[in-house]
């Protein structure tokens, strides 16, 4: 298909006696939604964690891929401290409030007044580029380092953006996929073509509070546990929804096709195979789609949210049923007509739905945007 302008990707994913994603009081995340209240898992959560997946379909396993890093520190880590080993410190002191200034803006000085910013490998290496010029024609004179920095700021942002116009990923794979926002430089605002929904139970929340205690093997014959504590834990079946505008993405990968098929690809797979559990060693939160929906055309996306309103049983089988459900009246109400592949470890009928496994779907998706 070569008209595709929007990949729709839905999930069904199961969790055990886990504890996926917390709130500020170290609770599960919630969600109410049809009159119950569900267990959610933020998207910054599954953003993150498909991002940074150590895993053979990983995002820094395609070719040509540039990182990005997401800190405060940039500047202070990775463009200034290799100058500490080099030069006087008078020039260092004197270059890196206005590359703070330049990054992160007029409050950049202050580390707790800095915005979370991500910034592409090629980025950083340019700025790293660039102090360490600014400080060998400084010849170690603090004065002359003042003027050479207040010159470069003034210049900065014509200069940055000829290098991100020259550069295929200047803010990295996670730029081009989940966009940025930089308020003290608007030109370096890129519009995120992956879209990624909180994931929520389809059933109202199960949870537990887990009462566990530490005994202190050195305690003797000491009567009693060493600590006490208690955590929550939760089960739940979750659904899932991606929508990556192909042409958005193709765009932010410098109009490489190619390139955006492969990143496609591996995205079904991290999707379907990467869990976004914390607390690893006491819950071994893995888990892998039981269903995966993928549906490619060329109207306005819409999530399958919808067929879970009245809560559903805790079954896959149950779920994926409502789903289909859900999908043959939407088609009957507005005849959208979208390409679609499904891969589901139950028996279900799909409305227009071709069967496959995970690697046949993800090799459909790599064929959309050619």
């Amino acid at each position: 298909m070569t008209d595709a302008r929007f990949l729709q990707i839905h999930t069904l994913t199961p969790y055990t006696a886990a504890l996926l994603n917390r709130d500020d009081a170290g609770l599960a995340k919630r969600l109410p939604y049809g009159g119950v209240m569900r267990t959610r898992i933020s998207s910054q959560c599954l953003k993150r964690h498909w991002r940074i997946a150590e895993d053979p379909h990983a995002l820094h396993a395609i070719d040509g891929v540039e990182a990005a890093r997401r800190s405060r520190e940039v500047v202070t880590k990775r463009v200034i401290g290799p100058l500490r080993k080099s030069f006087p410190d008078e020039v260092v002191e004197v270059l890196e409030p206005e590359f703070q200034m330049a990054v992160y803006g007029d409050k950049g000085t202050t580390r707790s007044a800095r915005q979370t910013l991500l910034l592409g490998e090629p980025e950083i290496k340019w700025l790293a580029g660039e102090a360490e010029r600014l400080a060998t024609e400084s010849k170690g004179s603090a004065e002359a380092a003042k003027s050479n920095a207040s010159a470069w700021r003034s210049g900065f942002r014509a200069n940055v953006k000829a290098l991100r116009d020259q550069t295929a990923l200047p803010a990295g794979i996670e730029g081009a996929l989940f966009g940025r926002m930089v308020t003290s430089d608007p030109d370096a605002n890129i519009t995120a073509p992956v879209h990624v929904a909180h994931a929520f139970t389809v059933h109202e929340e199960e949870a537990e509070d887990d009462y566990f205690t530490a005994v202190d093997d050195l305690g003797g014959d000491e009567p009693g546990a060493d600590t006490i504590q208690e955590t929550e834990l939760t089960s739940g079946l979750f659904y899932g929804y991606v929508v990556v505008d192909i042409p958005g993405l193709v765009a932010n990968l410098a109009g490489d096709r190619d390139f955006a098929g492969q990143v496609l690809h591996n995205l079904i797979y991290l999707i379907a195979e990467v869990s976004p559990g914390a607390k690893l060693g006491s819950t071994a939160p893995y888990g892998r789609a039981s269903l995966v929906l993928l549906e490619a055309g060329d109207r306005q996306p819409r999530s399958l949210a919808g067929a879970f309103e009245t809560p559903s049983l805790p079954r896959v089988a149950q779920a994926a049923g409502n789903l289909a459900e859900h999908l043959g009246r939407l088609d009957n109400a507005y005849e959208t007509e979208e390409d679609r592949r499904v891969m589901s470890l139950v028996h279900v009928e799909v409305p227009r739905a071709e069967s496959g496994s995970l690697a046949e779907l993800a090799k459909w998706a790599q064929g959309l945007p050619l």
